[in-house]
């Protein structure tokens, strides 16, 4: 299947009442069953409006009950100020950030028997980056659970590194107390056969920010669900994620960012690109603001960059709003090919179609990487572009990748 192509450009629009965009969800966003018990969440057959994009049957090991706990092996070299913990399911501390939204989340809630949580304690301000890596060990289906947790005016960045090759269902809470702000990057940079469903739920307090990254590059199938609702007056969450799909791989990415109270800011930019038959990514982005959300200032963008034939993109923003009385709502959503007249301008310039191309792609995803604001991450996704173009490159010339 050939690219679909769609482009939407709503800026800063303030409406009144309820407005999306593209596909219509099936009702309000808020109204979407949420538990903690799997039998309220049955398993998918893929008809459902969470799941329509979604390949259930390649995802079907993360559906039933008897998740292990021994596929990951989990390794976290922790800041000086960070605090450590292997705690049980039982931890009061744990569940604290909403209940599970779809089939995976609700799996991984209950089949986790304990959790690893990370503590910045208040006030500390961390003076290194936080790193779990959580690396494949066999391919059996496996549950995990992560709490990272910034106390009041504590200031922190994590990064979660997924390596290898694995079949993990993850549950990532994420909670940013008053005046606190905590930098969370999770990258995706699996084996080819891996398969991941992530459910990131977040809480942010009054005068708090969170900074949220997701970049996702490897494995076979990929399912990301960041939710993010703010708890107190103030709040802010900035939403990055960049993501490159291959041949056959499936990249999905599913936002809700639930603005319930008054004055609160969020900004979400994803950007990703793809190449190859089979490659097919997936963004919806759900924006909900509540009659109660008096003030709110928010904005969603994705872009798309469809490098050859045979590849799929599906990109759907969707906002709902319930009051009039707010500063700014929008969102715009883009999915297209080459933009020939830029390789025109560069190849009328002297420069070879090769470089040319591997300018645009560079050129599409720089100023989202400078956002990350971590130096290692953005290092090593530069380096991820520059294979994934030689994949591309080499079949305009024909000439295989040279191997490292």
């Amino acid at each position: 299947m050939t690219a679909q192509t769609m482009t939407t450009d709503h800026s800063r629009a303030v409406a009144d009442g309820a407005h999306s965009h593209g596909v219509v969800p099936a009702g309000s966003r808020a109204e979407r069953k949420t538990s903690f018990d799997l039998a309220d969440i049955p398993v998918p057959t893929g008809r459902e409006e969470e799941w329509r994009f979604s390949p259930v049957a390649r995802l079907q090991p993360l559906f039933g009950e008897d998740l292990g706990a021994g596929g990951v092996l989990t390794t976290v070299v922790e800041a000086p100020e960070a605090k450590v913990e292997i705690v049980g399911k039982g931890d009061p501390r744990l569940g604290t950030t909403g209940k599970p939204g779809d089939r995976t989340a609700v799996t991984a809630w209950n089949a986790a028997a304990e959790a690893t949580i990370i503590t910045i304690p208040a006030e500390a301000v961390a003076s290194e980056v936080t790193s779990v890596r959580v690396e494949g060990a066999t391919k059996d289906a496996t549950a995990q659970h992560l709490l990272v947790h910034a106390e009041h005016h504590a200031e922190a960045v994590v990064v979660i590194d997924h390596r290898g090759d694995a079949t993990l269902n993850q549950t990532v809470e994420i909670v940013v107390d008053e005046g606190a702000h905590l930098t969370l990057v999770s990258v995706q940079d699996w084996a080819d056969g891996a398969v991941h469903a992530s459910s990131h739920r977040a809480s942010i307090g009054r005068d708090a920010k969170l900074k949220h990254v997701v970049v996702t590059f490897g494995g076979d199938v990929v399912r990301i669900t960041p939710d993010a609702t703010f708890t107190g007056e103030g709040g802010e969450v900035e939403m990055v994620g960049l993501y490159f799909a291959d041949a056959d791989q499936h990249q999905e990415h599913r936002l809700f960012v639930d603005h319930a109270v008054p004055r609160c800011k969020s900004r979400v930019t994803y950007k990703g690109a793809l190449q190859g038959a089979g490659a097919h990514v997936v963004w919806v982005g759900d924006v909900l603001i509540q009659a109660e959300a008096e003030g709110t200032d928010t904005y969603e963008l994705n872009r798309n960059l469809v490098l050859t034939d045979g590849a799929r993109a599906d990109s759907v923003p969707n906002l709902e709003i319930e009051t009039g009385e707010i500063e700014g709502a929008g969102h715009a959503s883009a999915t297209g090919r080459f933009d020939d007249e830029q390789l025109f301008y560069l190849m009328a310039r002297g420069i070879p179609e090769v470089d040319a191309r591997r300018l645009v792609v560079r050129g599409f995803f720089a100023e989202l990487i400078e956002q990350i604001g971590v130096a290692s991450v953005e290092d090593r996704l530069l380096a991820s572009i520059e294979a994934e173009l030689e994949k591309s490159m080499s079949v305009i010339t024909g000439v295989a990748p040279v191997a490292e």
